[in-house]
């Protein structure tokens, strides 16, 4: 698979999503690892369903990546910068690590800040939120660090393997985020 250096960061990159790997992404929305975190357990996902959604999202107004270990060129995950309002100058960002071997790598934390320059350096952003359920201490972890913050919580509204959890808000602002990511800027 032909992949293209849009965000360049450390260890990774970001590339337009491509339908070529759509086998790949129903592999990993089949695991409930994956899944679990994203909201998307009970969920039932074709190949042929993937290539729909990738063709549709390509055409849409969110931003979709793959993540690309810079190395060796293999796809590790999935971004996005979608619902975003040009007006009103937000956004909401989501990503997910596919294969086990990947997590707890920094890899997320390094996504996110490359997401966040170009949400708050190249489209003029403002406010850029994500939601997280509260079981997912890796992942707030992740966010924190990066620099997003709690705004809201909707309790018990996560029903997942019997028990109930927690969705949590969170987001950061332009003002906030004051570093450089992107390693491939002309400017």
């Amino acid at each position: 698979m032909k992949y293209y250096k849009k965000l360049v960061g450390e260890r990774i990159y970001l590339s337009p999503i491509s339908i070529e790997d759509a086998e790949k992404y129903v592999e990993w929305l089949s695991d409930f690892k994956v899944t679990d975190g994203l909201g998307r357990s009970s969920n039932l996902m074709t190949i042929e369903d993937e290539k729909v959604w990738i063709t549709n999202e390509s055409k849409g107004n969110d931003l979709n990546f793959a993540i690309v270990n810079l190395e060796n060129d293999k796809l590790i995950g999935n971004c996005s910068l979608m619902n975003i309002s040009y007006k009103n100058r937000i956004a909401e960002v989501g990503l997910f690590i596919g294969d086990e071997s990947n997590r707890n790598n920094g890899y997320g934390a390094e996504t996110l800040r490359l997401l966040l320059d170009f949400g708050f350096n190249y489209l003029n952003l403002n406010n850029i939120m994500l939601g997280v359920k509260s079981f997912n201490e890796r992942a707030i972890a992740c966010y924190k660090k990066v620099g997003f913050k709690e705004f809201g919580r909707r309790r018990e509204s996560y029903f997942l393997n019997g028990k109930y959890y927690d969705d949590i808000q969170m987001d950061i602002l332009a003002r906030e985020f004051t570093e450089s990511y992107i390693k491939n800027k002309n400017i």
